[in-house]
């Protein structure tokens, strides 16, 4: 709950601390997140080895952005539909499927940008 007596920039402060804490809970405690955020540390050392470009590295960074919004999210999403309904419901496993397949787009579209960026540098 916000404190009235927070100024604006304090009440800043204090929203970037809880999404820091939020970032930290998704790595540490999330395996698909675990999984997503290692594969994004070894596709940036493989950049550096391969001397990726500007362009190739702003794709790279926006394929690895998208996927850990999108895992994110959808971890958001299934954790609310498990606090709200905690027994299997036909309408909730829906919800979540429909979520997971969300970051499942994301996670696609990263491999074909790492796919283009990748293949011309180890061929």
């Amino acid at each position: 709950m916000k404190d009235p007596n927070d100024s604006f920039i304090i009440g800043r402060v204090k929203s970037f601390k809880y999404a820091l804490r939020g970032a930290w809970l998704l790595i540490t405690t999330e395996h698909s997140i675990m999984i997503q955020f290692s594969i994004a540390i070894i596709v940036t050392i493989l950049g550096f080895i391969l001397d990726i470009s500007t362009i190739e590295w702003m794709f790279q960074v926006l394929a690895i952005g998208l996927v850990l919004v999108a895992e994110s999210l959808n971890t958001g999403i299934e954790k609310l539909s498990d606090f709200v309904h905690p027994d299997f419901h036909d309408k909730i496993g829906f919800i979540k499927d429909v979520s997971a397949g969300a970051a499942t787009f994301a996670a696609i579209i990263a491999v074909i940008i790492g796919l283009i960026i990748y293949i011309p540098k180890v061929f």
